[in-house]
């Protein structure tokens, strides 16, 4: 078969279109051999899911997996992308529950869209000025809280919004999360849109935020409206983008081109009234019930049998504490959720294989990803949990803490990212390491949340996390060190997102393991009963920590005994800022 009689043997959530392949895979060659200003291309490219890495030549691939739903076959897939394309062999689960893919050289990409989109998966508008995936919660569907499923209104809205004529160039970005319950895991109010299901008057809807945001100036989106019909949340979300796609002052100042901004800027209310005249407008005068754009799977009839032949379940305390912390009740009764940790969010070639096939037995072919960077199981079969702990411990997926202290999030950092200040994932395995070495046994303690990212952009999410770091440059006498900034008493659970309160302090990536023990130290021998980390934070203050942390505000002489304070995690040279041009907001 030729490229161009290609056709995907499968359609997912977005569509895959041959001849867009064929046409970006023409204009890579006119690119290559000089037909293409650089930064005309780059904006052409952004939008087909391929990032610019600060390797020159090389890619990022970011695959696009709307409200984190996954396939086995789309989990094959993705393995063969990181054997046959990657240079590391690994993928990569980011917190906005996409997969992506490092050190891939452009002339290859068209080949792994062919590879990707037979099975339905889509780069389409992963990066660039547009609507970017939307995440979800991995119980929707299963939530014995949720007023009803919204996974089907995540995938219209999806499908709605991915090549729609002004989402191809707006102001910046647009980050979208739809929560399953009142709950809501999936943070709504970090984003730019945010919906939260609800049922009012026997009607199916959501309550609608907008305007937040992480970053160098974090917000916590206002409401936008209580209630809004399903037949009208496209359409509300639609005006909103416009009013923000008019705002051309905005484009001045790409640092400040988010929602967030000009909320800040008019107030929620005045944004509210230019919403409801954008709603008067001919162009909303039409339907927008999402009827023919959900995307519903028949999860309950691919689900596997509860009367299958299954391992008597076993007693290891290993098996033990991984029930506890990693399987939650589903509301279908028998069945249960298995939360997979995935270390920092990487998957080898051989683990993509090894997933699918312990979802195809045990859980109906499908899971989700989650903002954690980790992977989601539903409808296994509670008789088959000791096999399916078994199966993963065995390909390196067994570990139990999934969502609390050891399961630490990080962003490639410098690893690829153009922006980023300091190696990231570097500090997360140590970081990683050192959590396994604490005393963990007060429940407090277990709870909490690291998260870190490779620069204040927040990919990471770490102004959410009990302990966050963002990576930073602090100036030594012997020259630059790397360095993070350390944001305490973040919270993101039980409805209730709070961002963490900067500590005045930049501390050498390297010692930031040890700073983590002073901090945990600190407060598993001062809180009171049943004080929870954030709130801990909030009545000893600011100059508590600062006062714990001083010892790492003086960096020493550069010598043969201090060199390593100059070197990054990971790395084997002396520590260079070396921060180029992001492809974000192009």
């Amino acid at each position: 078969m030729t490229q161009t009689d290609w056709k995907p043997r499968t359609q997912g959530i977005i569509e895959v279109l041959p001849e867009e392949i064929a046409d970006f895979e023409e204009q890579v060659k006119k690119f290559q051999s000089g037909e293409w200003e650089p930064n005309d291309f780059m904006a052409f490219r952004l939008r087909q899911g391929v990032y610019g890495q600060r390797q020159v030549d090389e890619q990022m691939l970011r695959i696009k997996a709307p409200f984190g739903a996954i396939t086995a076959d789309q989990l094959e897939a993705l393995g063969e992308v990181a054997e046959k394309f990657a240079p590391l062999k690994k993928g990569h689960i980011t917190t906005r529950e996409n997969f992506q893919f490092h050190h891939i050289p452009l002339e290859q990409t068209p080949e792994i869209l062919r590879l990707i989109g037979d099975v339905g998966l889509s780069t389409r508008e992963a990066c660039g000025n547009t609507v970017r995936n939307v995440t979800g919660c991995a119980m929707a569907g299963v939530c014995a809280n949720e007023p009803f499923d919204v996974s089907p209104y995540a995938a219209a809205y999806a499908r709605y919004f991915v090549r729609h004529p002004f989402t191809q160039a707006m102001p910046r970005k647009i980050k979208t999360a739809m929560s399953g319950c009142a709950s809501d895991c999936a943070i709504t109010p970090i984003h730019d849109v945010g919906f939260i299901p609800k049922v009012q008057d026997g009607k199916k809807g959501f309550k609608m935020v907008t305007g937040g945001g992480t970053a160098i100036m974090p917000r916590i989106a206002p409401t936008l409206f209580e209630f809004v019909p399903v037949e009208e949340y496209l359409k509300v979300t639609e005006a909103v983008l416009r009013v923000f796609h008019r705002t051309n002052e905005l484009r001045k100042n790409r640092m400040k081109a988010r929602i967030k901004f000009y909320i800040d800027r008019v107030g929620i209310d005045q944004f509210r009234t230019e919403v409801e005249e954008e709603l008067k407008e001919s162009w909303a005068q039409r339907s927008f019930d999402p009827k023919d754009l959900l995307f519903i799977d028949d999860e309950a009839g691919d689900a596997p049998s509860l009367d299958g032949d299954y391992k008597p379940q076993g007693n290891e305390p290993e098996f033990q504490a991984w029930l506890d912390t990693n399987v939650e009740t589903q509301k279908q009764a028998g069945y249960r959720v298995v939360n997979i940790k995935v270390k920092m969010g990487d998957i080898n070639a051989q683990q993509f294989g090894q997933l699918a096939d312990i979802s195809r037995k045990y859980a109906g072919g499908r899971a989700r990803l989650t903002h954690q960077q980790n992977l989601t199981l539903r409808w296994v079969p509670e008789n088959a949990l000791y096999e399916v702990w078994q199966k993963l411990s065995d390909i390196g997926f067994g570990d139990s803490g999934v969502h609390g202290i050891t399961d630490v999030v990080s962003c490639p950092g410098t690893d690829s990212c153009k922006l980023g200040i300091t190696a990231s994932m570097g500090l997360g395995r140590a970081i990683s390491d050192t959590i396994d070495e604490l005393d963990k046994s007060d429940p407090l303690v277990s709870q909490m949340h690291v998260k870190m990212s490779g620069c204040p952009n927040g990919c990471g999410q770490h102004h959410i996390a009990d302990i966050g770091f963002h990576g930073a440059a602090a100036k030594g006498p012997g020259g630059q060190v790397p360095a993070y900034e350390m944001f305490l008493g973040g919270s993101f659970e039980g409805g209730d997102p709070r961002f963490g309160q900067r500590i005045k302090t930049k501390i050498p990536a390297k010692l930031a393991p040890e700073a983590l023990k002073l901090v945990v130290a600190d407060f598993q021998a001062n809180h009171q009963d049943d004080e929870v980390f954030k709130d801990y934070v909030l009545r000893v203050g600011n100059p508590h920590f600062e006062d714990l942390l001083t010892r790492f505000k003086n960096i020493p002489e550069l010598n043969r005994e201090t060199l390593d304070q100059y070197i990054d995690w990971d790395k084997t040279i002396k520590y260079i800022l070396e921060r180029g041009e992001g492809e974000c907001a192009v």
